[in-house]
């Protein structure tokens, strides 16, 4: 399995993005990659979330999801990108004082396969409440807090969204529904810390789960770039800088199992 890290610059321009996408999926085509990983909001973002996010918001079969699935199969290479959703008709749920809750987003992640079907599709479950940010006033969370996985080339993913990264018992749950390699696609706040945390716990999520970790984010100044794959014993495969950029490396689930072999913390867990 060859996997390719996509660490982009998305702005406000939907079609610029959407043709940096597809730039993308072309050169990672051409490198013999399975499969292409973004970061999240890879469609539309800024530096804050704001109404225009929700505003920007489509449903899954809409044009710009549409756009997406397109490039997959135009380059017969499977696709996770992350993209606003607007809630359906089963979303519909109700503020604490009982009125109908007002419009957000979700902010969603789609796996796509090489044929341009949809694989799976994420809905962030953890929102970003934090530093002086308010993701979920314009952003629901997951209405249910499922871990979602999907099959690509024989290996399973587990799907994750940037503040998602800071919850382990999310990574467990996903590998102990199967998942080998875990796709955290990020909008990584920048701040004190914030780029040695990034890294520090994609590589904690890695050793206590005896998974990959591709952690791809998007660049500055909107985040901090440094997207990385971690193989299942910790060790950091290969960084990125700050600047665009992409990264090809292959996967091999042999090395997933011997990790676990040598640590078979799964067996070894007592606590619910």
């Amino acid at each position: 399995m060859r996997i390719t890290l996509a660490q982009i610059d998305s702005g406000t321009d939907v079609s610029r993005n959407l043709d940096l996408i597809a730039d993308y999926c072309a050169r990672a085509a051409h490198e013999g990659s399975d499969l292409i990983v973004f970061p999240e909001y890879s469609t539309y973002e800024k530096s804050r979330v704001d109404q225009s996010f929700v505003d920007m918001a489509e449903p899954l079969y809409g044009p710009v999801a549409s756009k997406l699935y397109a490039t997959a199969a135009r380059y017969g290479i499977a696709v996770v990108a992350g993209l606003l959703e607007a809630p359906g008709e089963g979303d519909e749920t109700k503020e604490a004082d009982g009125s109908r809750e007002r419009d957000r987003a979700f902010n969603t992640l789609v796996a796509i396969g090489p044929d341009g079907s949809r694989l799976a599709s994420y809905r962030k479950i953890h929102l970003f409440d934090c530093q002086g940010f308010r993701e979920s006033e314009y952003i629901r969370p997951a209405p249910e807090p499922l871990p979602v996985t999907f099959s690509c080339g024989g290996v399973t993913f587990g799907l994750m969204t940037c503040y998602d990264l800071r919850f382990p018992e999310l990574a467990r749950i996903l590998a102990d529904a199967g998942a080998e390699v875990l796709l955290v696609c990020s909008s990584w706040v920048p701040g004190t810390a914030k780029t040695e945390q990034w890294a520090t716990l994609a590589k904690a999520r890695a050793i206590e789960n005896g998974v990959y970790v591709a952690a791809v984010s998007q660049t500055p100044p909107v985040s901090i770039g440094y997207s990385m794959l971690i193989d299942p014993l910790g060790t950091v495969l290969h960084s990125l800088g700050t600047e665009p950029a992409t990264a090809t490396l292959d996967l091999s689930p042999d090395a997933v199992q011997a990790a676990r072999d040598q640590f078979p913390t799964w067996r070894h867990h007592r606590l619910p």
